[in-house]
């Protein structure tokens, strides 16, 4: 079984604000995930900027509020 790293959207919305193209390196660098584990986004928190995520996992409900907003999640 893999053992993810797990981050809440309600983070991802805090360290970035504006949105945009965010993959998981990202998301370590600012101390969210500990470095050499997968990611996954969980849908608790709301967003209102565009997110295209890279690189990660996501919840059926995270990637629900990610594509309402006009992002998308890629896990390559």
């Amino acid at each position: 079984k893999k053992e993810y790293q797990v981050v809440n959207l309600a983070v991802l919305a805090e360290l970035f604000p504006q949105g945009g193209e965010i993959h998981r390196g990202l998301i370590w660098l600012q101390g969210a995930v500990r470095n050499g584990f997968p990611v996954k986004v969980l849908g608790d928190g709301e967003v209102s900027a565009a997110y295209t995520l890279k690189g990660v996992k996501a919840s059926a409900s995270a990637k629900s509020k990610i594509e309402a907003a006009g992002g998308s999640i890629s896990e390559d």
